[in-house]
């Protein structure tokens, strides 16, 4: 989806013709206790045992072919998806591709293909780059399928039949690349991500309105009855503040005669219903809409960029509650990547390919820094350094080293989980444990609950934060003690290093397991080298180390798993940088 400006009614010289009397809106009428009483009804939450999940992306437009930002949305929603399955979760997750509209149209004249051949193609780089980086989506829905085109023409003939589209004409200035409809004052300001000004052409036209302008009301009672409904906190104030000033009524249409490559409007055939009307639907489609989508429907959540917020926290709404539909459960919202603090443009010659990069960083790191430097509320930078740096020191050397020091012949030479002294580590400070050691006990004991509240949120971020400081804890608690130091032939000091190797084992096996919505691969290993079968890996499985509760521990005694190499192979800059693609002597020139 894209589209930064949009056309409203009171941006051009409008004049209405309704084909009705003046409108009065039935809920408009309602008093403010009727209207959160409609809401609750429209904005569906799910029972406590209700265990259904449903997960989006934007569907990405097929102008081009997939950047850094795509990569993200999606490898975010993947992120909450597994972590749904983890807890038992039956969970929907949806992606794709948007692929009317009249850039796709004029793209595809100039390429000399059909429109759905040039969309195909492109719509297939997405899917590799999914496929590639392990996006786990369950249906991939593009706005050309005819499942999608029957669910649209349902979804209009609903907001016809209650009234909240109508017929007028308008006259102003339309932006093709942007394919919406400027203001005065932004075609004066219409420039593109490289400084260049935006070609406008003056148009005037009969289409389909939307009544936006009835909604106002119902939209701030759902925020203020909702604050978690947009997250983060920044983005909710936006819209409230957004909704300060009245809803002007929206173009919904196109006449065909400009623009071929769309959904016709159902029973009028000389117009063509607006491409970002078009794709938002795409999210009842793939929920089952008009006729199976409840179960999924009342559990959704959108990922979105920044730059689409208006379109899913105002429009997308206000047509659900013409439609008189659930509303979305949270949307939750993320800034962009730009890279010297620039946004991606080819003309600057600084677009990141997310394909080259994941070969070059491999799939479970490219995801792992994503997600680690991605901060939703503000933009972030990119560079291969800051991406090699991060990966170096948390993937392969303290997460890597921990497990490779831990599981290695010379401290482990039985190969197995050993076993826990009660005795060298008591309940109590005395033994041969320290404060330090409690101190990270006590770390790990609740880091599940952290993460968990960080995942819920989308600032995944801070629940990598908080593993990896455990991890720092947990190598500083091999360290401190030494086990490589320690007498095997000492009674005592053999149960003192299988106590450290159990702890330490067992702090691996819950940063595996909580790390396996992220760095799927590489959890796999881990956890298999630590001998924890597929059914032992789950969000209920987070028992950490039993034994110093005073129960039986499943994995004590038992045998690890083979090993298969390192966890995560060190980054060399000169290997990154043969990598890398040269530059172009026109983007060396720009830049």
């Amino acid at each position: 989806m894209r589209i930064p400006f949009v056309f409203v009614a009171r941006s051009c010289k409008a004049v209405h013709r309704l084909q009705q009397s003046p409108f009065f809106s039935p809920i408009s009428a309602l008093s403010r206790h009727q209207r959160i009483s409609v809401l609750r009804q429209t904005s569906t939450h799910p029972c406590k045992d209700d265990r259904s999940y449903y997960i989006t992306t934007p569907i990405f437009y097929v102008n081009a072919s997939p950047h850094l930002g795509h990569l993200y949305s999606a490898v975010i929603a993947d992120c909450f998806h597994r972590y749904k399955l983890l807890q038992g979760f039956d969970s929907k997750f949806a992606t794709g591709t948007d692929e009317h509209g009249l850039k796709i149209q004029q793209a595809a004249d100039t390429a000399g293909k059909d429109p759905l051949t040039f969309c195909t193609d492109v719509s297939e780089r997405f899917k590799h780059l999914f496929s590639r980086c392990n996006v786990s989506y369950t249906d991939y829905i593009r706005t050309t399928e005819q499942r999608h085109r029957e669910a649209v023409e349902h979804f209009w003939s609903v907001l016809w039949n209650k009234g909240f589209i109508y017929k007028g004409s308008y006259e102003g200035w339309y932006s093709t690349q942007d394919e919406s409809f400027l203001t005065p004052s932004q075609v004066g300001d219409a420039l593109d991500s490289s400084g260049k000004e935006i070609k406008v052409d003056w148009m005037k036209e009969e289409n389909y309105m939307f009544r936006l302008s009835a909604f106002r009301p119902q939209l701030l009672d759902w925020l203020r009855g909702n604050p978690q409904a947009i997250q983060p906190e920044r983005f909710y104030q936006a819209v409230l503040q957004w909704l300060q000033e009245d809803l002007p009524d929206l173009s919904v249409s196109r006449q065909r005669s400009r623009l071929q490559w769309g959904i016709p409007v159902p029973g009028d055939a000389e117009q063509t219903i607006y491409v970002w009307l078009d794709a938002l639907v795409n999210y009842l489609t793939v929920a089952g809409y008009p006729d199976k989508h409840k179960q999924w429907w009342n559990v959704a959540h959108h990922i979105v960029g920044k730059d689409i917020l208006k379109f899913h926290a105002i429009y997308w709404p206000s047509f659900l509650l013409g439609a008189g539909l659930p509303l979305p459960q949270t949307i939750h919202v993320h800034s962009h990547w730009t890279v010297g603090g620039k946004k991606m443009s080819k003309s600057l010659g600084n677009v990141v390919d997310p394909l080259e990069r994941s070969q070059m960083f491999t799939t479970d790191g490219m995801r792992y820094f994503l997600l680690r430097q991605g901060v939703p509320d503000s933009d972030c930078d990119y560079t291969d350094d800051k991406a090699i740096k991060l990966l170096n020191a948390e993937l392969a050397d303290s997460l890597g080293g921990l497990l490779n020091r831990c599981t290695a012949p010379a401290l482990n030479p039985a190969q197995v989980y050993p076993s826990f002294c009660p005795q060298s580590f008591p309940n109590q400070i005395g033994g041969r444990a320290v404060v330090e050691d409690y101190h990270m006990l006590d770390a790990v004991k609740h880091l599940s609950a952290l993460v968990e509240q960080h995942y819920e949120t989308m600032h995944v971020y801070k629940a990598l934060e908080a593993i990896s400081a455990c991890v720092r804890q947990t190598n500083g608690f091999v360290h401190r003690h030494a086990p490589w130091k320690l007498d095997r032939r000492d009674s005592k000091d053999r149960r003192w290093l299988d106590t450290i190797i159990h702890i330490s084992l067992e702090c691996l096996r819950i940063y595996g397991t909580l790390l396996q919505p992220v760095v799927p691969e590489i959890s796999n290993k881990l956890l298999s080298r630590l001998g924890v079968q597929p059914g032992e890996r789950s969000w209920a499985d987070v028992n950490f180390l039993p034994r110093y509760q005073g129960m039986d521990c499943p994995f004590e005694g038992r045998a690890l798993g083979s090993d298969s190499g390192v966890l995560f192979s060190r980054l060399e800059r000169q290997n990154v940088d043969q990598q890398k693609p040269k530059k172009t002597k026109k983007a060396a020139k720009v830049k």
